[in-house]
């Protein structure tokens, strides 16, 4: 019986471990309630009139937990079904500074730059005819936070050129990242007037994180059920994970490998104990790290 699987995965039953393990280590999309709210609140900043002050957008939360997936497939999804593009992701590149700020951005609209030293004005200059010409609605700033670290003035340099893209370009950008994203933000009442947040947070064991074991486990191409939400299961799970959605996957997937590998064909218990998974808060002082000394 294949009802514990999509179709998908069901057929990939007899399809050798090899292609198994292969379709299992493949990153996958997994729907929840935060990652809907996100979806919709960047689907009003993506529809919404041409305004003076357009809205912004915050995807905060801890690391490992799924922000970068949410933005990037609402990208790609926006891709498929529009004849042009109004959504650019942009990797915040580290360091501080507009020029490092400026670069990300030159690189996430796919542009040439020039090697060597570069004047502010003259990258400036460069965003600016590039944003004017692609006209993006949506622009996703991955991993914010990079662009932190530097001094107060950086900081301000950076938060001052996205209320001009803003007012100038008709922008709405979206900032992803950690909690320090959220309280640079609101550092300052007019720049937190500017942008909506979605949190996306720790998952608590409730009734939301077994819907999230159910969808994972009708991905994962295994013959028997492994009823991942059942309590002695999901509780182990949740708390290997520390609720963070990338462990969540990791445990899963590599317990699913696991089932595969030996015959069984079903995670258990005992299969998750067998991984002698560390939770991220402990690896610090893990015996693997132990080791090194």
């Amino acid at each position: 019986m294949t009802d514990h699987l999509l179709d998908s995965a069901a057929s990939l039953l007899d399809a050798g471990d090899a292609c198994r393990i292969s379709h299992i280590r493949t990153a996958c999309w997994i729907s929840h309630p935060v990652a809907s709210r996100a979806h919709n609140a960047m689907s009003l900043l993506l529809d919404r009139p041409v305004t003076l002050r357009p809205r912004g957008l915050l995807l905060t939360g801890p690391y490992h937990n799924g922000k970068t997936m949410i933005a990037e497939r609402f990208a790609i999804e926006h891709l498929r079904q529009s004849e042009r593009q109004r959504i650019w992701v942009i990797q915040t590149r580290e360091g501080a500074g507009l020029s490092h700020f400026y670069a990300s951005i030159l690189a996430g609209l796919r542009a040439p730059q020039a090697s060597g030293w570069r004047s502010l004005s003259r990258a400036g200059e460069q965003v600016d005819h590039l944003l004017d010409g692609l006209k993006p609605r949506l622009l996703i700033f991955d991993e914010f936070h990079s662009a932190l670290r530097g001094r107060r003035q950086d900081v301000k340099a950076i938060f001052s050129f996205l209320r001009r893209i803003a007012r100038v370009h008709d922008i709405s950008p979206v900032l992803v990242g950690e909690v320090a994203v959220y309280d640079a933000v609101h550092d300052t009442e007019e720049m937190g007037s500017r942008f909506d947040t979605i949190p996306v947070p720790r998952w608590a064991y409730d009734e939301d994180f077994a819907t999230l074991l159910d969808s994972l486990e009708t991905s994962m191409p295994l013959a028997r059920a492994s009823d991942l939400s059942r309590p002695s299961l999901a509780e182990i799970i949740h708390e290997l994970s520390e609720g963070l959605i990338g462990e969540v996957v990791d445990i899963v997937s590599n317990a699913a490998i696991k089932a595969i590998r030996n015959g069984e064909e079903h995670i258990s218990e005992a299969t998750i104990t067998s991984l002698g998974y560390t939770p991220l808060s402990k690896r610090r002082n893990a015996p693997l790290r132990r080791e090194m000394t």
